[in-house]
């Protein structure tokens, strides 16, 4: 449940970061925006490139779909993505 809902928080803030780029805000608030959105960019294509090289030989490949939401939704699909994930077996 609070995945969701942060999923959603996170749809809106991407929606609040690429409405600056079409129609920008006004000066101060206009670089602010900016910022945050090469901050967001970065942060959660750093996320995803972590995830895939930490990925093991033996198991499967991330699919596109999951790299896109990976990427939109940030912690919050990892979290949803690590609970889908069988449990590691003990040594």
């Amino acid at each position: 449940m609070l995945i969701n809902c942060g999923r959603i928080l996170m749809l809106g803030i991407w929606a609040f970061l690429v409405f600056n780029l079409i129609h920008p805000y006004p000066k101060p608030l206009k670089y602010f925006m900016d910022v945050a959105m090469i901050f967001m960019v970065l942060m959660h294509g750093l996320q995803l490139a972590l995830l895939k090289s930490t990925q093991g030989k033996d198991q499967p490949k991330i699919s596109g779909w999951l790299q896109v939401r990976i990427f939109l939704f940030g912690v919050f699909e990892l979290l949803a993505w690590q609970k889908k994930q069988p449990p590691l077996p003990k040594k």
